[in-house]
């Protein structure tokens, strides 16, 4: 799984945020997440090997900045060149995550049109407050593949407004870390439920730490939150 972060930090905006891993990441490092920089892998996509062949394979789903966000006001700049990259390595699929819809067209290539072919879009949304105003925006933008991010899931969220066919999939999750906030299963379901009705894909990636179900509150060691979710069973394809 190749992941690709040219930049590093990030600034908090919503309550999503709160406890994110980056920034407990860093701090075991004493390294401060709000500065935002540019990382030594910044053209990774178009690094190659001594044989000359490109190191990230056109079978590669690229993970796309994972500690930051992608439209974040810092990098504004880069973003020109890292667009530049991702449309020449058109046989590379591109995931990006973002709380920040909002700055989508910040920096936009001119030749995106409707979008490129190898990006999705994935905006996350951790509650209904996010979900009413990201949404309808992401739902707005040109964005060939896009896809919603439940995570980490913080109160029973309907979607069912913006289950449109223009989404691809729908992932829920609960907040790791030893500060996580509870998620419970009911909102899982019914989200799910949602999705079924709309016909769009689900899954169900991870528990969380603190997860209640039927009542009964769970705190779950970090390598059981991947493992319990998928027993569920409860992904639609």
């Amino acid at each position: 799984m190749p992941i690709w972060n040219p930049w590093h930090g990030c600034t908090k905006i919503s309550p999503g945020c709160d406890h994110c891993y980056v920034y407990r990441m860093d701090a075991v490092h004493n390294k401060d997440s709000s500065k935002v920089e540019k990382t030594g892998s910044f053209n990774l996509p178009l690094r190659c090997t001594k044989s000359g062949d490109h190191k990230l394979t056109g079978s590669d789903v690229v993970y796309t900045c994972f500690s930051s966000d992608f439209f974040l006001k810092e990098a504004d700049e880069w973003r020109r060149d890292i667009w530049e990259m991702i449309r020449f390595r058109s046989d590379l699929n591109f995931f990006i995550i973002t709380k920040r819809i909002d700055r989508f067209r910040v920096s936009l290539p001119d030749d995106w049109a409707e979008g490129y072919e190898n990006v999705t879009i994935s905006c996350t949304v951790e509650n209904q407050k996010m979900a009413d105003y990201r949404l309808p925006i992401f739902l707005e933008v040109p964005v060939k593949h896009k896809s919603i991010i439940c995570e980490p899931l913080l109160e029973a969220i309907d979607l069912s407004h913006y289950l449109t066919s223009a989404i691809e999939s729908v992932i829920v999750g609960g907040e790791s870390g030893t500060e996580a906030r509870e998620c419970d299963y009911d909102w899982v379901l019914s989200i799910r439920d949602q999705c079924r009705a709309a016909g769009v894909p689900f899954n169900f990636r991870q528990t969380g730490r603190h997860f209640r179900k039927d009542g009964k509150l769970y705190t779950l060691r970090r390598e059981l939150h991947h493992s319990q979710a998928k027993k569920a069973g409860i992904d639609l394809p």
